[in-house]
């Protein structure tokens, strides 16, 4: 069989090894039996949020393990079409059978993907925060350019993008700015995103055209609805108010509308100024809060998401997750998976689906590679 055609192959029974692995096969199978027999009984409908429940679980199960079934069935179809090709000297068909395997392996690829957003908040909405490290102006640049990239992503996926937060950098870019995605699945796929991000680059701001490193960090939490119970105690937060800044108009710029929210035992910080009224930033901050909290307990019962407590309080050298080299050479690399990009100029065009897709996997297999980073 042809290189490319094996190529297509592997690559599909790696994502299919990969489903399998994560849907727990077997058990899988037994639980949708389990459900759709509870589907069946009609006293299921006695309480509303459960069977809600019940439903949600049946179709992302069915839909999984159909998806499976299918991408098995036809690659085992295609493969054998190709052999027959190949005996009969019919180079068409053994062509049509490529690209059919092409195609299934893009499918296969994007089903995993879908499969491995099974987390308790990975459907809700999405808050992702940009903070810039050391370095002035270097590095709010570089701030401003990964708020615009998480924004540019977020377009290519249908996602609905509001601007939370934002403070402007003294000469260009940010000094921090929050996003809310809305959409499917913001979350799922945007948590992998959590950690301190590189750049090297001549610098447009250095006359001497040198070479410069800015660091920012990224902090990926949920939106989190009302069937999710976050407690805290009022007495643990500190609520401070102040004049927001940016544009807004005269009344925003003149009353201490904006909101900051301090959680004392935790430490965490959260702020709002994007609303003219005051009541409705502390709402807002307020959501953020119950966000984070909530994201502090998925990172303690998941201790793969440790990276992002560690971003929080280091943004500088040995703690990122991908550097992004625009000069002398193109290239972004993700120093957790090894994949890369010769093409930066589309990654900060919003382009990160196969980062995502990495670290995903990475999650569910816990293998970790070594990978160097880049100079």
């Amino acid at each position: 069989m042809r290189a490319e055609a094996q190529a297509h192959i592997d690559s599909i029974k790696d994502s299919l090894a990969l489903l399998r692995r994560f849907l727990d096969w077997d058990r899988a199978l037994r639980r949708l039996d389990e459900l759709n027999a509870r589907v069946e009984d009609p006293t299921l409908w006695n309480d509303a949020k459960a069977a809600q429940e019940v439903m949600r679980e049946r179709r992302r199960l069915d839909e999984a393990i159909s998806a499976t079934r299918a991408i098995e069935s036809e690659l085992s179809d295609t493969a054998e079409l190709i052999e027959m090709a190949e005996a009969e000297g019919d180079t068409e068909m053994e062509n049509e059978g490529v690209a059919a395997l092409a195609a299934l392996s893009k499918r296969a690829a994007e089903d995993k993907v879908r499969a491995l957003l099974a987390g308790e908040a990975d459907g809700n909405d999405t808050y992702v925060e940009v903070n810039a490290g050391a370095g002035g102006t270097e590095s709010q640049d570089w701030a401003g350019m990964l708020q615009r990239m998480y924004s540019r992503w977020a377009e290519r996926h249908g996602l609905k993008v509001e601007l939370v937060d934002h403070h402007s950098g003294e000469q260009a870019g940010i000094k921090s700015a929050t996003l809310l995605l809305k959409g499917e699945n913001a979350y799922g796929y945007a948590k992998t995103e959590s950690g301190v991000h590189r750049l090297v680059r001549i610098s447009p701001y250095d006359s001497a055209a040198r070479r410069h490193t800015s660091f920012a960090s990224v902090w990926v939490y949920p939106v989190i609805d009302d069937n999710i119970d976050v407690q805290y105690n009022e007495s643990d937060l500190r609520i401070d108010t102040y004049r927001a800044s940016g544009a807004g108009g005269q009344h925003i710029n003149t009353t201490d509308s904006a909101v900051r929210i301090t959680h004392i035992p935790t430490g965490i910080v959260v702020q709002c100024q994007n609303q003219r009224s005051q009541h409705k930033n502390k709402a807002e901050a307020y959501n953020q809060l119950r966000a984070k909290l909530y994201e502090r307990e998925l990172q303690i019962r998941e201790a793969a998401a440790s990276a992002e407590n560690a971003s929080k309080t280091d943004i500088g050298w040995g703690h990122q997750i991908r550097s992004y080299v625009l000069q002398p050479y193109q290239l972004v690399k993700d120093l957790r998976t090894g994949v890369t990009s010769t093409s930066p100029s589309d990654v900060l065009d919003g382009d990160l689906d196969a980062f995502m897709a990495a670290a995903l996997s990475q999650r569910v297999t816990g293998e970790t590679v070594e990978v160097e980073d880049v100079d």
